[in-house]
C-alpha cells in the first residue's frame, strides 16, 4: 500500500481541521466524531470522497482510495466493537512484536519444530535449484568447449 507523504504546509493545514486530532508526514488521526459522522453519512449513500470534501479536506493529491479505505476499516471496527471501538486511534496501545512471555514450553517447541521443518524444506528446494543450475551450467560449458575444437 502506497502512502502519501504530507508536506509541512499540508500538515499545518490539516492540523487546523476540526476533525483532525493529529497529523504527521504519513498519517492523519481523525476525531471520534468524524469517524462516527462519516459512517452515518456513508450509510445514507454519500460517497467517501464527498464526505471528506464536505469536511474540508482536499484529497486530490492523496492516495487514490484513502477515504474509502478509512471507511472500510472504521466500519469493520464499529461492527466488531460498536462505535466505542472508534474512540481508540489506530496503532494506539500497540506494543510492537507479539510477546513470547506466557507462551508455554509446549507451544514454543511446536513453533520451533514447524520453523525447522520450513527451513529444511527451504534448504531442500534451494539444493534442487543449485543442482539444476549446476547441471545446466555444466551443459553450457561442454557445448562451448566442443565448439572450440
Amino acid at each position: 500500500m502506497s502512502t502519501h507523504i504530507f508536506s509541512k504546509e499540508e500538515i499545518r493545514r490539516l492540523s487546523k481541521n476540526p476533525y483532525v486530532v493529529k497529523c504527521s508526514e504519513k498519517s492523519i488521526t481523525y476525531t471520534y466524531e468524524f469517524k462516527k459522522y462519516t459512517l452515518e453519512l456513508y450509510a445514507q449513500g454519500i460517497s467517501s470522497k464527498e464526505i471528506w470534501r464536505r469536511a474540508g479536506f482536499d484529497i486530490s493529491t492523496w492516495v487514490k482510495d484513502c477515504p474509502k479505505d478509512c471507511l472500510k476499516r472504521w466500519k469493520k471496527i464499529a461492527n466488531q466493537n460498536g462505535f466505542e471501538g472508534l474512540m481508540r486511534h489506530q496503532g494506539e496501545g500497540a506494543t510492537g512484536r507479539p510477546k513470547t512471555k506466557g507462551v508455554s514450553d509446549e507451544d514454543r517447541i511446536k513453533r520451533l519444530e514447524l520453523q525447522v521443518k520450513y527451513l529444511e524444506a527451504e534448504n531442500d528446494c534451494l539444493a534442487k535449484l543449485r543442482a539444476k543450475r549446476a547441471e545446466s551450467n555444466s551443459g553450457q560449458v561442454k557445448t562451448s568447449k566442443s565448439s572450440d575444437k
